[in-house]
């Protein structure tokens, strides 16, 4: 992951789900009738809270029902849950607008109850404004068939205000006439208790102005973010918003749409290693070679566990060698990855012999290899230093390598298994042509080298799993820690497997020196599952949870597995499959274009909105 790749993985510090209608409504009420205490100054309370929930909150429940079904009706897929928390953010919008202007009214002399209304007319063109971007963004690109049902809630604010204080001047012994019509102004004709209240007629047509003035900034605002995004890569910023949205909102899939639109096609080896007893099959290694990301279950954020679900043994999906350029783009792919899994499973020729494992260091690469019959499974680390993903193209390479000597297949896993999480400007990805890819290369062909010609012997296997107490929140995903042992000629290895993505410096290598008192050779490896990033764009194992707990579950679960030794039989084979990706520099450019957009985006928006806000202001000056 590149720094710019890591910048929009923090975007996931926004990721939330939206609550249902009805929790948004009740409070949308309960803080109306609040603000209307704090806001207006009519001769009793109760009469105030009325106002906040007449004035506020009915237009918030109507807002809520009325738009999903008008969007819809315009062709838009605006959810009952989603509008009922774009109506309570709009709600919370107005309120704060209203307390600070009533705030100011107090504090500065000569301002009054005008300057409350005046804000308020305000307010409820500029949440118009941002119900019509949201609208863009979700459901249509035309402003125009946007503003409809961006509009519901500020007409129907403006409806209640016409109709009530024409209504209370009536009352006020007034004529229906002059009532609703008088062009009278607020300050000289109505009670001093009602001045809020007496509205005329040019004040909804000032309202209107206002709502086509912030109406255009929003339709240029867009304009002018959404360019470099056509230009360079032949999409539309709406298309990522609406899907980004719609994922945190509600957990659709609509953030795979767009990519599928990015997407290239790639073809992927997909190795399985299988080891069986005569009552079948104990535990199976399966590794495409995709990254499992980009977040949740989007894509192949789930990969992990869709393996876990397929396999008849105890599963094991370690990470293979690919970075973000080749996330899937929707999880309709992981099919295509589980039917190369079960092409791999019919070709695969068993042997009862293997080596004893061999470990090598070239560099700051660390390899732990051993062999199958003539084919051979490699894990590789840089720990204790930081690194994240390794390309696919060093993979390739390494693999290549490391049947210089002989061997046949070649599953090689990324150990993923220390990184210092989003700090610093190089977040550890290993490309071709760094000194990196050439130390796991060389140390890949090292391994097979003396792989190639060790003895066989007779192969035992044994394996244990704990789903854990932690949840994807603490870093762990739903696969838990998994721990297979082979013994080879009395030799004892120790392969771990953690359900997360990477582990916090150090803990690799705790876990890996407390395990090697008890085994010959032992490595930990992670999964790198997005499952655990949808909330935090980091969340390391162990950045959440015990490092220390989970290094005594590691040695529970190595006695488990060590008990659990049996002759058994070992095979492997490789298929390759065609999925689509995110594609070459893809993720690197979407990355460069959602940072700049949120970067610059801010202080354009910053921009926009004092512009608007000093014509409002101009615009009540004049009227």
């Amino acid at each position: 992951m590149t720094a710019s790749q890591g910048d929009l993985a923090s975007l996931s510090r926004f990721i939330f789900r939206a609550p249902s209608w009805y929790s948004s409504l009740a409070f949308a009420l309960a803080v109306a009738a609040l603000a209307g205490i704090a806001a207006f100054d009519s001769r009793f309370v109760l009469e105030d809270a009325w106002e906040g929930i007449f004035y506020i909150g009915i237009p918030t429940v109507v807002a809520s029902a009325v738009t999903p079904y008008v969007d819809r009706m315009l062709g838009g897929n605006l959810t009952p849950n989603r509008a009922s928390l774009l109506a309570l953010v709009c709600e919370l919008l107005l309120v704060g607008a209203l307390v600070a202007a009533s705030v100011l009214a107090v504090v500065v002399t000569g301002l009054g109850q005008d300057f409350v209304f005046d804000t308020l007319l305000a307010a409820l063109a500029g949440i118009f404004a941002l119900r019509l971007l949201v609208a863009m963004a979700i459901s249509h690109r035309s402003p125009l068939r946007a503003s409809i049902p961006a509009s519901i809630q500020t007409v129907t604010a403006a409806l209640l205000l016409f109709v009530y204080t024409g209504a209370a001047r009536y009352l006020e012994g007034g004529s229906l006439t002059e009532s609703f019509l008088s062009p009278a102004t607020r300050a000289s004709e109505a009670p001093t208790e009602l001045q809020l209240l007496a509205v005329v007629p040019s004040d909804f047509l000032l309202l209107g102005g206002m709502c086509v003035l912030y109406a255009t900034a929003v339709t240029l605002f867009v304009a002018v973010i959404d360019r470099p995004w056509k230009q360079s890569m032949g999409i539309s910023v709406l298309d990522f918003l609406r899907g980004f949205i719609g994922h945190i909102a509600e957990g659709t899939r609509e953030l795979e749409t767009f990519f599928e639109r990015i997407g290239d096609e790639a073809v992927v080896p997909v190795t399985v290693l299988s080891f069986r007893t005569d009552e079948g099959e104990k535990a199976r290694f399966v590794l495409p070679m995709i990254h499992p990301g980009p977040m949740g279950e989007i894509g192949g954020g789930n990969l992990p566990e869709r393996v876990s679900r397929q396999a008849e043994g105890l599963a094991f999906p370690p990470h293979a060698t690919a970075g973000h350029d080749f996330n899937l783009v929707t999880s309709r792919e992981v099919d295509t990855l589980l039917d190369a899994t079960d092409r791999a499973m019919e070709r695969l020729e068993y042997h009862d012999c293997a080596t004893e494992s061999v470990r090598t260091t070239e560099g700051e690469a660390t390899l732990l290899a051993q062999a199958f019959g003539d084919d051979a499974f490699m894990t590789a680390t840089y720990a204790p230093g930081f690194a994240d993903d390794v390309e696919y193209a060093v993979g390739l390479s390494a693999q290549a390598e490391a049947r210089q000597g002989g061997l046949e297949d070649i599953m090689l896993a990324d150990a993923h298994n220390c990184n210092n999480g989003l700090d610093g400007d190089d977040l550890g990805h290993v490309v071709p042509g760094s000194k990196r890819s050439f130390d796991m290369i060389e140390g890949a062909r090292a391994s097979g080298d003396r792989l190639a010609d060790a003895t066989r012997y007779p192969v035992k296997l044994g394996t244990a799993w704990d789903r854990t107490r932690w949840e994807p929140l603490d870093g762990i995903g739903p696969l838990g820690v998994r721990v297979a042992v082979t013994e080879v000629n009395g030799q004892v290895t120790a392969y771990v497997l953690v359900d997360g993505n990477n582990m916090e410096p150090g803990l690799r290598d705790s876990i890996v020196e407390t395990l090697e008192m008890h085994v010959d050779f032992a490595e930990v490896m992670t999964t790198d599952t997005h499952i655990v990033n949808t909330v935090e764009a980091s969340n390391q194992v162990g950045e959440r949870m015990d490092g220390d707990e989970l290094r005594l579950l590691a040695v529970e679960l190595l006695e488990e597995a060590r008990e659990d030794l049996e002759p058994v039989e070992a095979g492997m084979a490789t298929e390759r499959a065609e999925v689509t990706v995110f594609g070459n520099d893809r993720t690197e450019s979407l990355a460069a274009h959602a940072n700049a957009m949120v970067q610059m985006g801010g202080a354009l928006a910053a921009t926009f909105i004092l512009a608007v806000t000093l014509i409002s202001a101009v615009l009540f000056f004049v009227t």
